[in-house]
This record gives C-alpha cells, structure tokens and sequence, in this order.
C-alpha cells in the first residue's frame, strides 16, 4: 500500500546521493505557441519546446511576454511528483507576467504525468535512483533557457514544488551556479549536507508550520546546515499550513486519496509575493 510517508523518506533519501556536473546538450524544438490571455500592453505567450538530456526526449513549457523587448532573467519551474502539468505551466505564465523568461521543466522524460499516487512513485523513483540522470535533466533544462535570444543567460533561478522543492534545493547544496531557488512545501532533509561556501545561490524555503510530512526537528537541521554552509537563507514558515498548501484542488486530492494535503490561499498568495520581491532582489546584485 502506498503510503506517503514513504514517499518522502524515499524522496529525501535519494536526493542526498552525490552527482556530478556532467552537463547534457540540449537539442530544442518548439511547436505552435498558445498566446494566454493578459491584460493590455502585456502579451504572454506559452510555447511548448522538445529539448533533450541524453537519448531522453523532455518535454517542456516556455512562458514570456512578446510585448517586452530585450533578454531578461530566466526561471526554472520544476513540477510535484505528479509531473510535468497545468499547474506548472500556470506558474511559468505568473513569472512571465513578472518579466521573466520562465520554463516549466520536465523531469521524467516525454512530458509523463500521473493522476494516481502509485503513478507518481513510480516515475519519481525512476528518476531518483539515478540522481546522475536526474542532474543531466535539469541541466539540460538550465541550458536551454540560458540559450533562448530572451534570456539573460547570467540570471538564472529555479523554483520548486513539493518534489521540485527538494530537487532545486539538492542542486544549490550540490553548488550549481544559479543566483537563486526557492522552495515551496519541500523536502529539507539530508544526510550529505553542504559543505561550507559550496552554495551559490540565494535561498528561499516557503515552508507549512502544519506540514506533517516536514517536523520540527527537520526544520532546525536544515537551518542549521544551511547556517554552517554560510548560505543567504530566508526561511518562512505560514502558520496553520500544510502540504500543498499552494496547490488549488489538494484539498480534494488530499481526500481522495487519503493524504493530509490541503489548499491555503492566504499562504499561496503570501508566498507567491516573497517569491517576487526574492527574485527581483536576487537578480539586482
């Protein structure tokens, strides 16, 4: 029986396995772009794009405003355990609605999702025990974004859900040169924690102080680690919050499948305002 506690455990602990810098070329295709309706003087435009890590076909969604001019800092989005969804997409044309280039990555290859939490172990696991291909992945991602004519290819973040939390957080400890990643009802664990001066990149962790998945303890050690580490670290706990808490629809999805999942609109727009003055910060140094 899947458990989601199990999920997790799993998750963090594959997460901590080293990895290198090995870095894939990405080989990028789009196809006819979907113009999202926006207020005017604002055009978003989202363009579904192919891009390659290995022999693996990623499929993605690049999100920017046609009416602006000119390169400007690129984010990375990178989706729940679900996979590759609306919902990431959503959050890339929010970012390019705030001036940036922004692409929702694709982590399991051929843009696979899952509607049933058995499916999403799966592909999650499929990708989490090889944290080498996992890297690959994300690397190919960051690649293609900083080649993309509207990006500044020297302003990169990422950003991450729930899984994608954990992923963007384990690329900062491993010292990926990015200026910034957030983290949004993440994973904090690890038993391979960074070394002194490795991170590089700004921290935010948009945490649920009702998250039964992330404990106290958990949170300290983290705190701690990162202060060691020396890291540029803002922490915000929303209380009453929990798992998902910026998730529309995880309340119904927590129900369905008996996880304590839940939808908390203050705390999503709350975390979603630190979100743009993090980035805006991060990008003026």
């Amino acid at each position: 029986m899947f458990t989601f506690h199990r999920y997790l455990f799993i998750a963090t602990m594959m997460l901590l396995a080293s990895c290198g810098d090995r870095e894939a070329s990405p080989v990028a295709e789009s196809t006819p772009a979907d113009v999202v309706a926006a207020p005017a003087a604002v055009q978003i435009v989202g363009e579904e794009v192919s891009y390659a890590a290995g022999a693996t076909v990623l499929k993605g969604y690049l999100a920017y405003d046609a009416a602006r001019s000119g390169p400007r800092p690129g984010v990375l989005i990178v989706h729940e355990w679900w996979g590759h969804n609306e919902y990431v997409r959503q959050r890339a044309r929010m970012l390019a609605e705030m001036g940036y280039t922004a692409l929702a990555v694709d982590m399991y290859g051929d843009g696979k999702l899952a509607t049933h939490p058995d499916d999403a172990q799966k592909f999650m696991m499929e990708v989490l025990e090889n944290m080498q291909s996992a890297t690959d992945r994300f690397m190919a991602a960051r690649d293609l974004l900083q080649k993309n004519a509207m990006t500044d290819p020297q302003k990169i973040a990422a950003i991450g859900y729930c899984f994608g939390g954990a992923v963007v957080l384990h690329m900062a400890r491993s010292g990926l040169d990015l200026d910034a990643v957030a983290s949004f009802h993440g994973s904090l664990g690890t038993s391979s924690p960074a070394a002194p001066g490795a991170i590089k990149a700004r921290i935010l962790v948009a945490h649920g102080a009702d998250d039964p998945f992330v404990p106290p303890a958990e949170v300290e050690a983290f705190k701690a680690e990162m202060q060691a580490a020396g890291a540029d670290l803002t922490f915000i706990a929303y209380p009453g919050a929990m798992h998902s808490f910026t998730r529309p629809g995880a309340t119904e999805i927590g129900e369905q499948f008996d996880m304590p999942l839940r939808y908390d609109e203050a705390a999503d727009h709350a975390s979603w305002e630190e979100l743009q003055t993090f980035l805006a910060e991060s990008f003026s140094d």
